[in-house]
């Protein structure tokens, strides 16, 4: 019998028994090793630049250490390289808003400078470390790396409850949350599937990085991008813990062992980086025109008029009224009505956090946002809140995808429950403990 009739036969064999799966994939490079050693013969081994980077990043433990070294790196990246470009769009809109607040319709000049441009305007100047995340993971996934990292994180990910292949699923989150929830197609199995997609809206999509750059810049000015990354790893865990308790609890344990194909490492061109960049930020661009433009109208109408009309003190509008109706839940964890306010907008896109806020203060840079917020709120507040809006209920674009993807209202019911629940009960967490050493 040749090697490829004894490959055919075992895949009669095996094809329709997915627990073999592993069985047969052994048996198929078996049998190439057999037709190598009769038909090549290899001459002396050289090792290839490939070779030596592997026996670094794949190290068994160095591996995660440089990982998380390269992850603060693309944080830190991201946020220096941006400043500047923030500060250009914010002068921008800035003299922008007060060109259109000399508009002598009162109710048209205030809908345009504290509506819209306060609104959509103060969103856009967070475009920059956006498109430097988006080209950071485009420079890291054309070199080849991501699907190393995949591999190293894969041994501490099946002992938390996730497949490895989890992890390709999971890193799209940090560009968008409805592209990791799609992407759980790609994992092999119901159950590692399922897990996979109720813990995706943990990681830290683009939409929630503009409030981390501001909150971190406004409070944590020297670390601001370390604080930044502590937020992604944060997300990470917090992803695998509650995967290690949904596979104890809701899901029968599945051994579905990771095989993947490691592809030579290559260097990155400017031209493929950038046009990854662009195209991923892009959808944020679009995000930030639909989305968010709906979003700065309705907050300006809430917050402009009250039971008696228009212009009346934002303490007197509708927006106060419905925030500090539900501010007592959110009392113990140091959050006014404002940032109830706001963390009620972000159900419809977590930028809306950022942008609710600066309609509400109606500041359009972050220099006068930053003197509203650290006079209502203290560091450690703000630390909350960058945790909760990292943990709570996905926004409405991701809430849709994961009842298409499980077409179930259950197990999308479930997902905002428990994030809903973890959001409150983390931040809660650091403003006890906050207590403790801060004082």
């Amino acid at each position: 019998m040749t090697s490829y009739e004894q490959s055919t036969e075992l895949e009669e064999d095996f094809i329709d028994d997915s627990d073999n799966q592993i069985i047969l994939a052994d048996e198929r490079y078996r049998i190439i090793g057999d037709i190598l050693c009769e038909a090549y013969e290899p001459g002396k081994e050289k090792w290839t630049l490939s070779d030596m980077l592997d026996k670094v990043f794949l190290h068994k433990y160095l591996g995660i250490p440089i990982f998380l070294v390269i992850m603060w790196a693309m944080f830190h990246f991201t946020f220096q390289a941006s400043v500047v470009f923030m500060v250009i769009i914010q002068n921008s809109f800035n003299w922008l808003g007060d060109l259109v607040s000399q508009i002598p319709i009162p109710w048209l000049a205030s809908l345009l400078s504290n509506g819209i441009i306060a609104g959509v305007g103060f969103i856009l100047s967070f475009v920059p470390p956006v498109f430097f995340l988006y080209l950071a993971i485009s420079i890291l996934e054309d070199t080849g790396y991501l699907s190393r990292a995949a591999f190293v994180m894969d041994r501490m990910m099946v002992k938390m409850g996730l497949h490895g292949r989890s992890f390709i699923p999971l890193l799209l989150g940090f560009g968008c949350s409805v592209a990791a929830v799609m992407a759980a197609r790609t994992v092999e199995g119901r159950a590692n599937r399922y897990t996979t997609i109720l813990v995706s809206p943990l990681m830290s999509c683009a939409g929630r990085l503009p409030l981390y750059v501001l909150i971190a810049g406004i409070f944590f000015p020297t670390i601001a991008g370390t604080i930044v990354f502590l937020m992604y790893i944060l997300g990470i865990v917090m992803a695998i813990i509650m995967a290690s308790i949904f596979k104890k609890t809701l899901f029968e344990e599945e051994t579905s062992p990771l095989l993947m194909e490691l592809s030579m490492y290559q260097v990155p061109t400017l031209h493929g980086a950038v046009h990854h960049m662009w195209e991923r930020g892009v959808l944020f661009l679009r995000q930030a025109g639909t989305y968010l433009l709906a979003g700065s109208i309705v907050i300006w109408v809430l917050s402009s008029f009250g039971p008696n009309g228009f212009g009346v003190p934002i303490q007197e509008s509708f927006v106060s009224i419905v925030g500090q109706f539900v501010q007592p839940l959110f009392a113990p964890l140091g959050f006014d009505w404002r940032i109830v306010v706001a963390l009620i907008f972000g159900f419809m896109a977590k930028e809306a956090v950022v942008q609710s806020l600066a309609i509400i203060y109606s500041v359009q840079s972050e220099t006068a946002i930053a003197a509203s917020l650290l006079a209502n709120i203290s560091p450690v507040t703000a630390l909350a809140l960058m945790v909760f809006v990292l943990l709570y209920v996905p926004c409405i674009a991701t809430i849709g995808a994961i009842r298409s993807e499980t077409d179930s209202w259950k197990w999308t019911a479930l997902t905002i429950s428990y994030q809903m629940v973890l959001a409150y009960l983390m931040a809660g967490l650091v403003v006890f403990l906050g207590g403790i050493f801060v004082g």
